[in-house]
């Protein structure tokens, strides 16, 4: 049926679903495949179902999306409003804030309607589930083209012509916003029990001042005192979020590639600043492993993380170096190196690399996520740059005052205790995961999460949230499927009352 169908070889469909509360996977399977079978003989492939945030989170369209073997993608109501509609209804409209959920979703990342907007028709009772078809353009390989077998970088690597069938602005913070702090957060990769105490008084106490404009001078010098660098290489900004907005708009480049799975602030900064962007998608297979051949030589922007959101490998600092060159700007993303003990690997302070821009992060650490602060590290002409590119005063004097402590040496030594018993920690958490055969983990963990594979883990992540735990589904990051789920590492106790849950959501799923 549906699901068959899913798999043809054909152009990319996105299905638009809506659905009322508890709508089962069943109904909205149906009504797909009718909406399909409505599309023609040869209808093409299903790469994606789409709704708005507010419905991301029903069973029924994650266990529909888990069928078809295509990401369940949300949109903010806000941004489904601006999408015209052909067979909108104003009940809907007031309801919801679009005049049609199945429609605009699909619409919403552009192509052509071909099915438009089909309602389920339950005996007895009024209509729970919507769909919409869209056609969307073919994804067009970058490498290759010769009669010969695909080299790895050559499979590894396409270029969207369109928005890629993911959504990048989907966050860990999503599974948990609207919960009312009813669940044990596992999907984001905040330290618990941060900040801390002194780090809070701090911070309180720069509230006096809040009349003056912001002096990032002091905050400055610290970081790059820090790192054993000149100020003029330092960039403090809003979070590294902001980092690779200003990357984005600030630099010249003709050649982005992203090394995905990873973080995907990056792409979404790169396509929303009008850059075509390619990927290197590494595989399962390969432990998530960097080649460095398998970037192409005329990219001239690259970014990886490291350790990499959320496969946590941590890539070798030589094998990075490599793909420093001139003429290149080699962007890595460091925002969780400081969970690392010892920060091995890290590239922060080198200043051998030509083009190297290192990306810091004080929210995972610190606690610090709704204060926003980070900084780059990059060559003096490429942070007057990104600096031109700022609006006056960017970063706070609150977050200006946390950055200054955390640099202190008693902050960089309490960083570096709880480096080591996260450590410690993912090892109990990695050392739970494999007593289940149905559980594949990424052994070469290094971060303060850990990726693993699951069959059915949409229905899993499902049930997880019925015995209280959030987990961060992996399907939105290019290169990973329904089947991938991502965990936070937190303390053993944590550790062990999840595994007792992960054990019951399992038996239920795979009776």
């Amino acid at each position: 049926m549906a699901h068959d169908v899913s798999r043809e070889c054909g152009a990319p469909l996105v299905v638009g679903v809506g659905a009322s509360l508890g709508v089962p996977a069943d109904e909205v399977l149906a009504l797909i495949g009718a909406a399909l079978a409505e599309a023609g003989p040869d209808p093409g492939t299903v790469v994606e179902l789409a709704t708005v945030d507010a419905k991301a989170h029903e069973p029924g369209l994650i266990g529909a999306a888990a069928v078809l073997g295509v990401p369940l993608v949300g949109y903010p109501v806000g941004e489904l409003a601006g999408v015209q509609v052909p067979h909108g209804s104003d009940v809907v409209l007031a309801a919801v804030g679009t005049p049609s959920v199945a429609e605009a979703a699909a619409l919403a990342g552009g192509g052509q309607l071909v099915v438009p907007k089909r309602k389920s028709s339950p005996a007895g009772r009024a209509a729970m589930a919507t769909c919409a078809i869209v056609r969307r353009p073919r994804l067009r390989p970058i490498a290759g083209g010769g009669d010969g077998p695909p080299t790895r970088s050559e499979e590894a690597m396409t270029i969207p012509t369109t928005d890629a069938p993911h959504d990048l602005r989907h966050h860990g913070d999503a599974e948990v916003r609207d919960d009312g702090g009813a669940l044990i957060d596992l999907a984001v990769n905040v330290r618990t029990g941060t900040p801390p105490a002194w780090l809070r008084e701090r911070i309180a106490d720069s509230l006096t001042g809040l009349a003056a404009y912001p002096d990032g001078r002091p905050a400055r010098a610290a970081v790059a005192a820090r790192h054993g660098l000149a100020v003029e290489r330092v960039l403090l900004t809003a979070g590294a979020a902001e980092a690779f907005v200003l990357l984005a708009r600030a630099l010249t480049f003709r050649h982005a590639v992203v090394v995905h799975p990873q973080f995907t602030e990056p792409e979404a900064a790169l396509r929303d600043a009008g850059h075509e962007v390619r990927r290197i998608l590494l595989r399962a297979e390969d432990g998530f492993r960097l080649d460095p051949a398998a970037v192409p030589e005329e990219a001239d922007l690259v970014v990886v993380g490291n350790p990499t959101n959320p496969t946590s490998v941590l890539h070798p600092a030589a094998i990075l170096a490599q793909l420093a060159r001139p003429g290149r700007t080699l962007v890595v993303d460091e925002a969780f190196m400081d969970a690392v003990p010892g920060e091995r690997e890290a590239l922060a302070g080198r200043t051998d690399l030509p083009g190297l821009v290192v990306l810091r992060s004080l929210t995972k650490t610190w606690g610090l996520a709704g204060l926003r602060i980070g900084y780059v590290l990059a060559e003096p002409d490429t942070v007057a740059a990104l600096q031109r590119a700022q609006p006056l005063w960017p970063v706070s004097t609150p977050a200006l005052v946390a950055a200054g402590a955390c640099m202190e040496p008693r902050a960089l030594a309490e960083a570096e205790a709880a480096a080591v018993r996260i450590a410690e920690d993912r090892a109990h958490l990695l050392a739970g995961l494999a007593e289940f055969e149905e559980v594949r983990a990424v052994e070469e963990a290094a971060g303060p999460f850990v990726l693993v594979r699951i069959e059915g883990a949409a229905q899993v992540r499902a049930r997880l949230r019925t015995l209280g735990f959030a987990a961060r589904r992996g399907d939105t990051f290019p290169g990973l499927g329904t089947d991938w789920l991502r965990l936070a590492v937190r303390d053993r106790p944590t550790t062990n009352r999840f595994l007792q849950a992960l054990d019951q959501a399992l038996t239920l799923t795979h009776p």
